[in-house]
């Protein structure tokens, strides 16, 4: 059995977090810590084979957390904040997942870390164990929504945030639409505009400089047509 503990403040990321590991039968959770202190006490006690650990947590940072720790287990740093994965690569972390993450990126990002204790050792999780779908969760309105990633229709940047929409719902994402690009390469999107990524099973029709989804009118951007084009003419 592969152990691991949850290192955040935000009780609805242990939630995400845990909700994901629960679907790979290697995996056990032994403790939920919500502070850097809490996390501290429990590793002079025990040990686990890696942690999942947050960055902007109150009083002692992610960071400076792991740097107080003479033998860390391997780390997989979890965050909203990318321009810190430079300091965390430097403080030798096995992973670098930024929020919000898919399970498919998580597993990868699993495996990467127990394969750096256990040489031989990779997560393997039968096809009855996954969902048929990958999903996610976005926060939204301060909470985490579960998101099918098939239920996705496209993604358009909202400033600093992006709208969401799906088959039934539309969820503002605390996210910028950068993220869902990075998020989702080599799936089923494509970035089709600077504010647009689309899914391209669900494109009805393209014409002109517009990509039709259900009774939706996506615009093509000048810079992503020869992309587009790949779509009908390979």
């Amino acid at each position: 059995m592969i152990t691991y503990i949850i290192i955040d403040d935000e009780p609805l990321a242990h939630d995400v977090i845990e909700s994901f590991c629960e679907l790979l039968p290697h995996l056990s959770l032994e403790k939920h810590c919500y502070n850097a202190m809490e996390a501290m006490q429990y590793l002079n006690h025990n040990s686990v084979d890696f942690m999942f650990l947050d960055i902007n947590m109150p009083k002692l940072t992610g960071f400076d957390f792991l740097r107080t720790l003479t033998n860390p287990p391997k780390v997989i740093v979890t965050t909203a904040y990318k321009e810190f994965a430079l300091e965390g690569y430097d403080l030798h972390v096995s992973d670098y997942l930024l929020k919000p993450f898919s399970f498919d990126r998580l597993v990868k990002a699993i495996n990467k870390a127990i394969s750096e204790v256990h040489k031989n050792s990779t997560i393997t999780v039968s096809s009855d164990a996954i969902p048929a779908t990958s999903r996610l969760f976005l926060k939204g309105d301060k909470k985490y929504h579960q998101i099918h990633l098939d239920d996705i229709l496209y993604i358009e940047a909202y400033g600093n945030y992006s709208k969401v929409y799906m088959k039934e719902d539309m969820i503002v994402s605390h996210e910028k639409i950068s993220s869902f690009d990075e998020l989702f390469t080599s799936k089923n999107f494509l970035r089709v505009h600077k504010s647009f990524i689309v899914a391209i099973d669900k494109i009805k029709l393209i014409e002109g400089n517009r990509i039709h989804i259900e009774d939706f009118k996506i615009p093509i951007g000048q810079t992503y047509k020869s992309l587009v084009s790949k779509l009908y003419s390979q």
